[in-house]
């Protein structure tokens, strides 16, 4: 067949440069539309194939047949005498090729072919742009803001795909615009019928576990641990550290000299509020930190229930609340302790009146016994005031 018009071979490989699609599936998902255009709309009751040699870009349609002793379909069939005057080598079973000629290409046929190849090509994209970040579910990259639709859902661009990110894994109050950079979790990855659907995340508490490891050396390199981490996105959030070296501070490498390393992190969450505590083996321990800044006393500890009764005093009762709630919440989703926080208002520091009953012990003054028995009864006679369990804190999820 003499060379068409258009070059389909050297289209198609500037589609698949431009597109990142494999060239020779390309060519094969143009060949098999063509095929069933031309079957459909031309020859419909025969054989087709179709050849594109992807060098010279030559285009041949051909109908086959195969060689018979006896024709029972004349579609398929060609009987072995009439072959034999077509090529006299041919033998019973074998296929022979008969090109058709290019005139016979009707609008029809090779207007199907074009929307079967564009409907083969959304395909091999979307298999493309899913292959490529399946294994990267799960993993923090950059993204260009392209746009927000109506249902103020951000769409964004991560090289061969694109990603969408609701509401829900928003950082409240952030406002993206077209072009910026941002970070973002690639929170799922799966396929669906319209294509492959990529879920982001700005919310999610793995993109700061991320920006730690980036911007802290000691974190990166696992002398100090993340053990957990507790966030409400673009508010504040609550990570447990611990240092696997007695000489290193695990809050002190977290902050950085005036707080240069735990700026680094909020700055790309949005100036989000990040307070790094120390993490203790000891549920009693991690628990009190995990209060900070509000100073508390006297933890009961109800370990098969999951729960903690934490006494505060009241100057440090609001500190320990937090703004609605948020302080007491995050200590809960930080530790995995339903936490109940109760008020005493006999005294105002726990630590100053144990040390002060032990001073007086050693002086030789003895504690009657309704003194003791006062003494005692400030957690017996607690109010409790505020509780926040593990889940309370689960935002953004």
């Amino acid at each position: 067949m003499t060379q068409p018009e258009v070059n389909f071979a050297e289209a198609l490989r500037d589609v698949a440069a431009a597109r990142n699609i494999n060239e020779l599936q390309l060519i094969e998902a143009f060949e098999q539309s063509l095929a069933q255009a031309y079957t459909r709309n031309v020859e419909p009751d025969k054989r087709i194939e179709v050849h594109l040699d992807p060098d010279s870009g030559d285009l041949e349609v051909l109908i086959v047949r195969e060689v018979v002793e006896k024709v029972e379909d004349e579609n398929l069939q060609i009987s072995l005498a009439d072959a034999l005057e077509l090529d006299p080598e041919v033998e019973l079973g074998m296929e022979m090729e008969f090109p058709v000629d290019r005139e016979q290409f009707s609008r029809i046929a090779l207007q199907a072919a074009k929307q079967t190849l564009t409907q083969k090509m959304r395909e091999t994209e979307r298999n493309v742009v899913y292959n490529e970040y399946k294994d990267k579910e799960g993993q923090v990259i950059n993204a260009t803001v392209v746009r927000m639709d109506n249902k103020q859902n951000y769409f964004v661009e991560l090289g061969s795909g694109e990603a969408i990110m609701p509401p829900r894994e928003q950082i409240p109050g952030e406002r993206l615009l077209n072009g910026n950079r941002v970070k973002v979790y690639l929170k799922e990855v799966r396929k669906t019928p319209k294509g492959p659907t990529i879920l982001a995340s700005r919310a999610d508490e793995r993109l700061l576990d991320y920006l730690l490891r980036q911007e802290i050396p000691e974190v990166a390199n696992g002398i100090v641990e993340v053990k957990a981490i507790a966030r409400e996105a673009g508010q504040r959030s609550k990570v447990a550290v611990y240092s696997t070296n007695s000489n290193v501070d695990p809050i002190g490498a977290c902050i950085g000299h005036r707080g240069n390393r735990i700026q680094a992190v909020t700055g790309e969450l949005g100036r989000e509020r990040v307070d790094v505590i120390l993490w203790d083996a000891t549920p009693r321990e991690f628990i009190r930190n995990a209060l900070s800044p509000a100073k508390v006393g006297l933890i009961e500890i109800s370990s098969d229930r999951g729960e903690a009764t934490v006494t505060v005093t009241p100057d440090q009762l609001s500190l320990a609340i937090g703004k609605g709630g948020q302080n007491v919440r995050l200590a809960a989703k930080l530790t995995g302790f339903k936490i109940d926080l109760r008020e005493t208002q006999a005294i105002s520091d726990l630590d100053a009146a144990m040390q002060q009953a032990m001073q007086e012990g050693e002086a030789g003054r003895d504690v009657s016994s309704s003194q003791q028995a006062a003494f005692d009864a400030l957690f017996r006679d607690s109010k409790s005031v505020a509780t926040a369990s593990p889940d309370d804190a689960n935002l953004g999820e």
